[in-house]
């Protein structure tokens, strides 16, 4: 889940950009289209739109949030020259998120030690009976999972764009004009935040572009503006726990992951280390009605290890199950969790999200640069092709292994048991620490195989006891 984002075990309208020939009437309509407000807007938001020609007018790009997706397409636009409109509803805010990111994204990002709250060297995966894999000993003396929080990565990925060169704009889309012809631009309304604290009413303000990026998650108000298709959505709810000094130790550098149905019925429970706190939380999309009952689930297994802890936040947020039927609709690009891209086993999404932005709007300033308009075929062919090509079998897999995995105890209890094969994690941690599929050895893979169908085979004997004394107890 984007909202969780963590290590996981097992892991149609053609519209032209700006042609010679139309070039001149869009300028017009751009101009008709200034950035305007019902009140005189603060200085530091208002950024006019001024008529140029073809020769000096740099392409215009609309990023709707500013989270590791929007950041990132916001830092690749404004370096590439595009200038670039960063719409953020709120820069100081964070969402639920277990906060792992895979190891490689430290050195691909350029992203400082600093922010690193944690270095995860132990990761421990408990069984509906509480059978524990230490998962964590094929580990090689430099890698670890970095657990970071939201807020302190996000805020960091969008000071970075602005100093890139792109404006930052603290306020909420609130629709998309979509444009009348191919030469139009694109309308995109927002209510500008107050500009003082003491204020209550936003700024409605309108901002005319040439290219849309919808960054701006599950609930994306771009991706319905262009009718990009419905998607099944899952919720994450979590709890920030402090906990006493001598049980913070305990998760110095250990996470711990909790299958069963008492957690969630279709997906995992988490205690992630942070800076000062533990990050405790469940996710689901068949069971969001029971979303409380599942987290009062995980508190009851980490029991002891949080008790005395005080809750210092609750957060819970909506994530996407699957990508979306359609993600690029003329000049508009879905990236992150707005494109679906939230792996369904693992949840991880912030690697993605970050990649998916950085991508497409690497994909913008080339096509934009190389042929002087954008068009939703370079939008497809250099952004969307290139993206589910490296990543679409990566998540085909993973969602396959949820399907196995996931939907009884019976395939919880195989999963953990797979766990604590050294082969397993060995595979595990060079797809998940460095986003490649690995391949392994072909003898192994075939012994992992036969031990796969043998713990779901034994599994499945445990997991009828599980549930005939879930039954029992029940009765009684």
């Amino acid at each position: 889940m984007a909202a969780v984002s963590s290590f996981h075990p097992l892991h149609g309208h053609r519209h032209c950009l700006l042609s010679s020939s139309s070039s001149s009437r869009f300028y017009l309509r751009l101009r008709a289209h200034r950035i305007t407000s019902t009140r005189r807007s603060p200085p530091s938001t208002a950024v006019p739109i001024v008529a140029s020609s073809s020769s000096s007018r740099p392409l215009r790009a609309a990023v709707i949030g500013g989270g590791p997706a929007g950041a990132s397409a916001s830092e690749a636009l404004a370096l590439g020259g595009v200038e670039t409109f960063l719409i953020e509803r709120s820069p100081s805010g964070s969402k639920p998120c277990g906060g792992a990111i895979p190891l490689c994204m430290l050195s691909e990002f350029d992203l400082p030690a600093h922010l690193v709250d944690r270095c995860v060297t132990r990761m421990r995966v408990l069984s509906p009976s509480n059978r524990i894999a230490d998962f964590g000993r094929s580990l090689q003396p430099n890698e670890f999972i970095p657990m970071l929080r939201r807020e302190v990565l996000d805020s960091f990925l969008r000071n970075r764009a602005v100093s890139a060169g792109a404006h930052l704009l603290p306020g909420l889309c609130t629709s998309l004009q979509l444009p009348a012809s191919e030469s139009d631009p694109y309308i995109v309304h927002y209510t500008a935040s107050p500009p003082s604290p003491g204020s209550l009413a936003g700024i409605p303000s309108t901002l005319a572009v040439d290219v849309v990026v919808g960054a701006d998650g599950a609930n994306s108000r771009v991706a319905r503006a262009v009718c990009a298709g419905g998607y099944a959505t899952a919720i994450a709810f979590q709890e920030r726990i402090r906990l006493p000094p001598a049980a913070m130790s305990h998760y110095a550098d250990l996470a711990e992951m909790y299958v069963g149905t008492d957690v969630s019925p279709d997906f995992y429970a988490w205690v992630f280390p942070k800076c000062d706190h533990v990050a405790v939380g469940t996710g689901t999309s068949i069971a969001k009605h029971d979303i409380k009952r599942l987290q009062g689930g995980i508190r009851a297994r980490a029991g002891p290890k949080i008790v005395g802890g005080e809750v210092i936040r609750v957060e819970a947020h909506p994530i996407p199950e699957h990508p979306r039927p359609r993600r690029v609709v003329g000049r508009v690009a879905l990236v992150g969790d707005a494109a679906g891209y939230v792996t369904r086993c693992s949840g991880e999404g912030i690697y993605f999200a970050a990649k998916s932005g950085r991508m497409c709007g690497e994909a913008i300033v080339r096509s934009w640069k190389e042929r002087g308009m954008v068009t939703e075929t370079d939008l497809k062919n250099e952004y969307l092709g290139k993206w589910d090509d490296e990543y679409l079998g990566m998540f085909r897999f993973l969602d396959l292994l949820q399907r196995v995995f996931y939907g009884s105890n019976a395939g919880r209890e195989a999963l953990v048991e797979l766990c604590a094969d050294e082969y397993v994690q060995r595979m595990t941690f060079e797809s998940y620490l460095h986003k490649r599929m690995a391949t392994g050895d072909w003898w192994k893979n075939l012994g992992l195989a036969w031990r796969t169908v043998s713990s779901l085979m034994r599994a499945s004997i445990v997991g009828w006891e599980i549930e005939r004394l879930r039954m029992t107890a029940v009765d009684s």
